[in-house]
């Protein structure tokens, strides 16, 4: 059985990435690739939570998509 723990510190957060890593190439099913999937949903939430990304506005969406396309501006 998995041991779920909130993620409630930077330690705590670093800690969990580096066990996520460890645990990258689990085999499917197994109780390894659960805890993997325990601690990506944790990771999320810790990240969304600490180091939110705010959506880009309409202009920078623009940026972004002419970037992607490279389309050149001139």
């Amino acid at each position: 059985m998995v041991d779920v723990k909130l993620i409630e510190t930077e330690e705590e957060y670093n800690g969990a990435v580096r066990r996520l890593d460890a645990l990258f190439d689990a085999p499917a099913g197994s109780a390894e690739a659960k805890e993997a999937d325990v601690l990506a949903l944790l990771i999320s939430q810790y990240e969304e939570e600490h180091y939110p990304i705010d959506e880009p506005s309409p202009d920078e969406y623009a940026q972004i998509r002419i970037e992607e396309m490279g389309i050149n501006e001139d």
